[in-house]
Parts: C-alpha cells; sequence; structure tokens
C-alpha cells in the first residue's frame, strides 16, 4: 500500500469516526430532549400537588393530631417543591440549550450535504450513480 493510498484510508477513517462521534451526540441530545420534556411535564405536576395538599383544610387537622407525622409531612411537601422547582428550571434551561444545539446540527448536516453535493458534481460522481 503507498503513503497516499494510506493518507486517503486514515484521512477517510478519520471523517468516519468524526461522523459516528456526532451520530452518538445527536443520539444523546434526543435522550435529553425526552428527560427534559418529562420535567416540564412531571415537575409542575409534583408542583401542584404538593400545593394541594399543603391547601387542603383537613392538612392542617393531620399537623396537629399527629406531631410527628405533620412534620415528617410538612418537610416532604417543602423538599418535593423545592427539588421540583429546581428540576423544573434545569429542564427549561437544558431544553433551550439542547434547541439551539439542534439548529445547528441541522446546519451542519445541510452544509454536509452541500459540500458532498459539489464534490460529487466537480468529478462527476452523481453522473455515475444515474447510470
Amino acid at each position: 500500500m503507498s503513503d497516499t493510498e494510506n493518507s486517503k484510508t486514515s484521512r477517510f477513517s478519520v471523517v468516519e469516526i468524526i461522523e459516528g462521534f456526532i451520530e452518538k451526540i445527536d443520539h444523546m441530545r434526543k435522550t435529553l430532549v425526552m428527560v427534559s420534556l418529562s420535567s416540564l411535564i412531571l415537575a409542575p405536576l409534583a408542583i401542584g400537588l404538593s400545593v394541594y395538599l399543603i391547601s387542603h383544610p383537613h392538612f392542617f387537622y393531620v399537623m396537629e393530631e399527629y406531631d410527628e407525622f405533620g412534620l415528617f409531612l410538612v418537610v416532604s411537601l417543602g423538599v418535593i417543591i423545592v427539588v421540583s422547582s429546581a428540576w423544573l428550571a434545569l429542564g427549561i434551561r437544558q431544553y433551550i440549550m439542547l434547541k439551539s444545539w439542534s439548529e445547528r446540527h441541522s446546519n451542519y448536516l445541510k452544509k454536509k450535504e452541500q459540500v458532498d453535493n459539489e464534490i460529487s458534481s466537480g468529478f462527476g460522481l452523481d453522473k455515475d450513480e444515474q447510470s
């Protein structure tokens, strides 16, 4: 194998590695979008349920009647509200970041396709595919 063929092979393999890396990142992006969407759905649900329980008329009765359980319930609901609020804020932030990455990724794919077409037409490769 000559040096020219070896460099073409190594360059082609580097391009394949980069393409594979970008595909894996895109797959992870799709998974993270699902996670952020779940936070946009589940966090408000948890906050709403906690607020409903705190504002329920029997809540204060439970706090007075069952001392330790009432204290545990107040602390638990407070923690749920704080954690769910943070989860919601992070989910919104993550969704915005992933949306901008998605736009950049689609621009990359368009430019890649354009360059591939230019190279194919420059070397007459597109005529071979049609025959």
